[in-house]
């Protein structure tokens, strides 16, 4: 069984409580171990990253999507900072959604998420996403009921339409405690170089956690699919965070079969082209 395979969400109900925030699921070691691991995983994620970029422009060209969604302090910048940072920021695609602004608040909440996805060829990374319509839409009652209701098919839909179209989904909830959350948010506190990452609003969204976790359960229920799953990725130990988004990124790219482009010219030619390019040359 490969990590992808034990952190996935089975299909039907999801209850939260029964999840660890501070399992090493599929990992047997401890810290140095960890770190020492991600780092091995990072040649063979940049060969494959490069793979996929290598086929962008060109039809056949595939591309991974990468929803991270989690509470506040889960760990998303760290996850773009340690993981995604193996790979060449070339051919990656980073999109942070904020609240919406008024342009896209005028459109299908959905509007804003379709202009933000990748060209084939590229690695996208959703930090926060149309899952925020569902969560904090949900539990700040940003929508009325039979809008959120229909969301969840409408991302579903979208989803679906992403797959068909070549995108490999991969959608990970980074799993924090309460507990960890708090100590995290301290730690903010405690550092002046960390000031500028605290937000007080975080300690009022705290005060919503049980709202949070039934919008979190019933959107990972609603949207689980086998063509766009979702991993339930425990948070509480952040190098493990770290490698274990590392060994899904690794094993979602080789599912797609990656390899290198054919050549679109005649590679003989050119070799005789450049043969007798004299260009530069000096004369004996």
């Amino acid at each position: 069984m490969t990590l992808l395979d034990k952190l996935r969400v089975p299909p039907g109900p999801v209850d939260l409580s029964s999840y660890s925030t501070s399992a090493t699921r599929g990992f047997k070691g401890r810290k140095q171990d960890g770190e020492e691991r991600l780092a091995e995983l990072g040649p063979r994620l940049l060969d494959l990253q490069t793979k996929l970029f290598a086929h962008r422009g060109r039809s056949d060209a595939k591309r991974l999507l990468l929803v991270l969604q989690g509470m506040d302090t889960s760990g998303k910048g760290g996850v773009l900072k340690h993981t995604i940072g193996l790979v060449d920021p070339v051919g990656v695609r980073i999109t942070s959604f904020k609240a919406p602004t008024a342009e896209e608040r005028a459109h299908d909440f959905l509007w804003r998420i379709e202009r933000a996805v990748p060209e084939g060829g590229y690695v996208g990374v959703f930090d926060r996403s149309h899952y925020e319509d569902v969560l904090i839409g949900r539990v700040r009652s940003l929508a009325p009921p039979d809008e959120i209701e229909r969301r969840y098919q409408a991302i579903s839909d979208f989803e679906r339409r992403l797959v068909d179209d070549g995108t490999v989904v991969v959608k990970c909830m980074l799993h924090i405690s309460p507990a960890e959350q708090k100590q995290r948010l301290l730690a903010r506190l405690d550092d002046p170089t960390k000031h500028w990452k605290y937000n007080p609003g975080d300690v009022d969204e705290r005060q919503l956690w049980d709202a949070y976790t039934e919008a979190y359960e019933i959107a990972l229920e609603r949207t689980n699919a086998e063509h766009a799953p979702w991993f339930i990725v425990p948070s509480d130990k952040k190098w493990y965070r770290n490698y274990a988004i590392a060994e899904i990124l690794q094993e979602a790219l080789e599912s797609m079969g990656l390899d290198w482009p054919p050549a679109d010219f005649d590679v003989a030619a050119e070799r005789k082209r450049l043969a007798e390019d004299t260009i530069g040359e000096r004369d004996a």
